[in-house]
């Protein structure tokens, strides 16, 4: 597999914590990827529209989004209507592109390892008017670690949001602060005294810069990044994104969900389709482990009866 991420890719997101790589997905990945969201969103399109037609008749063209009199934002449940974890209930295009070959590769480079497991990824959908976007900046290490963020960025992990659909500033593409310019003010030191620090959220936002960019667009950060989601303004906008997280395995600090928890969801969508590669981010047992043996094999078998678990048998010793 050619590679989607350069040497360079990797040291700007070790030395700045972030760094925007357009077109990281191909056109076909990204026309399944749109089938797949409105499937799993159905009818949100055409509401949004129907809402956004409504306000203009009441108040002119002018979207009511930016609200007067607001001193900075805010992370609301309305923001995360649209936001569901893997596996979903549609075609493998959508529930395997989280771990993507060239996302592993990436997360491996990036991490300085060779075994990397996933621990969050959704699907994200929003929609102008829907709800207020704008937030505060923030940092994402409060719910990934229960302690603070190492100061080995290969002891923390990566996370990547990836548009599905053309994200231009009127579509609510993430905003960031390079860590070299937010360690000017004390960085996460200064967030951990004073969460609501408006002058800290004013001093960010003089070096904040914009991950907006065309369908296929990777935004790849750290846990002690400084970003923020910013609103859609776009009449009758929308924007897909998928978020994807990633640690290396072992670093039992790092962690969001449980998958196991999820175990009503359709996870035969993904072992049907996944390769022994994209199973063990999950944290299945690649082919060879001590794990599988006669037994347990026959009942993975029983469980997943379409997964093709040839390789594993083959290999089981």
């Amino acid at each position: 597999m050619k590679k989607r991420h350069t040497l360079k890719h990797v040291e700007t997101w070790r030395q700045e914590g972030a760094v925007v790589v357009p077109k990281f997905f191909k056109r076909n990945e990204i026309t399944a990827v749109i089938d797949d969201f409105a499937i799993i969103f159905p009818d949100r399109k055409a509401e949004m529209n129907a809402m956004n037609k409504k306000i203009k008749g009441e108040v002119g063209n002018k979207l009511p989004l930016q609200l007067s009199g607001k001193v900075m934002g805010k992370t609301t449940v309305e923001q995360f209507r649209n936001f569901e974890n893997i596996p979903f209930d549609c075609s493998h295009a959508l529930n395997l592109i989280a771990v993507h070959p060239a996302l592993i590769d990436f997360a491996r480079s990036a991490l300085n390892t060779s075994q990397v497991r996933l621990y969050q990824a959704q699907a994200w959908a929003k929609y102008t008017g829907e709800a207020d976007f704008d937030q505060a900046f923030h940092c994402d290490f409060g719910n990934h670690t229960l302690t603070v963020p190492s100061e080995d960025e290969c002891l923390n992990s990566i996370t990547f949001i990836i548009y599905f659909t053309d994200v231009t500033e009127e579509h609510g593409p993430t905003h960031y602060v390079n860590r070299s310019d937010s360690k000017h003010f004390e960085g996460i030191k200064r967030f951990l005294k004073h969460r609501e620090d408006l002058s800290h959220q004013l001093e960010l936002k003089q070096f904040e810069r914009s991950a907006a960019g065309p369908a296929g667009t990777l935004l790849a950060y750290g846990i002690d990044v400084f970003h923020r989601g910013t609103n859609l303004t776009a009449p009758e906008g929308f924007r897909f994104a998928i978020t994807s997280c990633f640690k290396k395995a072992g670093n039992d600090a790092i962690g969001y969900t449980a998958w196991p928890w999820h175990f009503s969801k359709p996870w035969h969508k993904i072992f049907e389709h996944a390769s022994a590669d994209q199973l063990s981010c999950f944290g299945i047992p690649v082919p060879g482990n001590s794990f599988w043996t006669e037994e347990t094999l026959s009942l993975a078998q029983l469980r997943y009866p379409n997964w093709d678990m040839e390789e594993y048998k083959s290999s089981a010793k």
